[in-house]
């Protein structure tokens, strides 16, 4: 995340906490990050410079008519300003600030196969007694890592996998070998 997306998103956050809008522009702005996922090509429209300002600034106003002004006007700051490329990373602004104000911690969960339902609800309930904070937990499949977890929370990595605990056998044969 660049400092510009961590300045605007801030921003953004510091208004909505004046106003009491936190929760209502957090799932405003996840919409509209949606919206840009899936229309790549209407982003790119919105970041065309030939097409002139006012023009782009009233296609945001049509496509997001029913969002809160707030957040229609900070995406056409965005598009005056060139930088709408920088809107994910606002959104991260965002949604740190929010989770550090509301006691929330993002972990993603790796495993080699789909968790079940009891093995999450253990794993979301230690990580909630741990952290003694609010998790989110997402989780992902990957099956490179063989078995075991591997945690990402708030920056740091908790390695459980086979794969790394192989990696470290690997490394220590071979500083006895050599």
């Amino acid at each position: 995340m660049t400092e510009l997306a961590k300045r605007y998103g801030g921003s953004l956050y510091d208004l909505a906490v004046e106003e009491q809008l936190t929760d209502q522009l957090l799932a405003e702005l996840d919409v509209a990050a949606d919206c840009f996922q899936q229309e790549p090509a209407y982003l790119r429209l919105l970041s065309t410079p030939s097409v002139p300002k006012k023009e782009r600034c009233a296609l945001l106003d049509k496509a997001f008519a029913e969002a809160h002004p707030y957040l229609v006007n900070f995406l056409k700051l965005l598009c005056e300003e060139n930088l709408l490329a920088e809107l994910p990373g606002c959104i991260r602004a965002y949604r740190d600030r929010y989770n550090a104000d509301h006691g929330i911690i993002e972990v993603t969960v790796v495993s080699a196969v789909p968790l079940n339902d009891a093995s999450r609800e253990k794993l979301l309930a230690k990580l909630q007694q741990m952290s003694g904070k609010t998790v989110r937990l997402t989780a992902k499949v990957d099956p490179a890592i063989l078995g075991g977890l591997r945690l990402d929370l708030g920056g740091t990595r908790l390695d459980g996998t086979v794969q790394r605990r192989l990696e470290r056998m690997r490394d220590s044969i071979s500083s006895v070998v050599l």
